[in-house]
């Protein structure tokens, strides 16, 4: 890879970076786009200005047609997910002005199936992992208050390791959320999430931020500094064994419950898609199919024509036709 490509992949990580990307999502997108550059140099191509449509259709064909040692092909999943990447470098190069032409403008991702949620919890289920933290310790009120807002809010876990003490409004009952591409939304708390945000922020954290009191971060870990994101996702693991949940249970499981839960009782859509700050209503249309939502139904107790009761005269003839008079 020649130290200009080694350049411009950097300067497009940076730029990832400061569009407030996952952790995650950039070390993917580095894995998979030196992937690629390793690719064109293969090809001989060094510059990134001779890379056209067929070279990267060329790539996509090579992507569905690997097998690794053992036989195994990449999902489609895998694949646009690299071919996504290729595509958001393009489109950063002709931002920059780095090339005239984006060769990746028409490039089409796979088309794959929209996968259902694994793990959704039962209302029974959620509550029996929100009673196992020991609530006469600081750790587990620590730990109660973080899974009652993933459960209260559907926020991801990268947005809740964000979330700083500036960002609750325990009065007004609103928490903000700095989301995936700096796009800050404001999201309802419920009462029971404001309810042991204020025991935690009034008992628990002033206690492990004695010794470090510049921290701005709102969940802590004993010493002060912010939680890992890993400790997290084990402590939520754990509690679900505890309270015997076979689930495979995470943070982003809340945000599914959350989701499915809300659609279920008939929450509106649109609503449900900004508190989850889905750019597209195309994904949060999935947990109507996960809540098992009766659209037939839906329509026929929503649509006003549905409720119109008053015969207007409009009579079908005995074999089901209107009588239509000639003019």
């Amino acid at each position: 890879m020649s130290d200009n490509l080694n350049e411009l992949l950097f300067a497009f990580m940076e730029h990832m970076k400061v569009r407030n990307y996952a952790k995650a999502t950039l070390t993917g997108y580095s894995r998979y786009l030196r992937q690629f550059l390793d690719y064109l140099r293969a090809n001989d191509i060094t510059d990134l200005k001779r890379v056209n449509r067929d070279t990267l259709t060329a790539y996509q064909v090579k992507l569905i047609g690997f097998r690794d040692e053992k036989g195994r092909r990449y999902t489609i999943a895998t694949v646009s997910i690299k071919i996504r990447a290729v595509k958001r470098f393009f489109e950063y190069l002709e931002s920059s002005n780095q090339i005239l032409i984006n060769p990746a403008e028409h490039i089409k991702e796979p088309k794959k199936e929209t996968r259902l949620p694994r793990a959704v919890l039962t209302e029974d289920e959620a509550r029996k992992i929100l009673d196992t933290p020991n609530l006469s310790t600081m750790t587990g009120i620590r730990d109660r208050t973080i899974m009652e807002v993933f459960y209260s809010t559907g926020i991801r876990l990268a947005e809740l390791m964000n979330i700083t003490v500036y960002d609750c409004d325990l009065q007004g009952g609103m928490l903000r959320v700095k989301g995936k591409f700096s796009k800050d939304r404001v999201v309802p708390l419920g009462k029971h999430a404001i309810r042991f945000l204020k025991e935690y922020i009034t008992r628990v954290r002033p206690r492990h931020t004695k010794n470090n009191k510049a921290v701005r971060n709102l969940f802590v870990n004993q010493t002060g500094e912010p939680i890992a994101s890993q400790a997290i996702q084990q402590q939520v693991r754990n509690y679900a064994k505890k309270a015997g949940i076979k689930k495979h249970v995470t943070p982003h499981v809340f945000r599914h419950t959350f989701a499915t839960q809300l659609v279920k009782n008939g929450a509106d859509i649109r609503a449900v898609q900004k508190m989850l700050g889905h750019s597209h209503l195309s994904v949060t249309h999935i947990y109507t199919r996960v809540a098992g939502v009766d659209v037939k139904k839906t329509h026929r107790e929503s649509h006003p024509r549905e409720k119109d009761k008053v015969d207007r005269g409009e009579k079908p003839d005995t074999q089901g036709y209107f009588n239509v008079k000639p003019d």
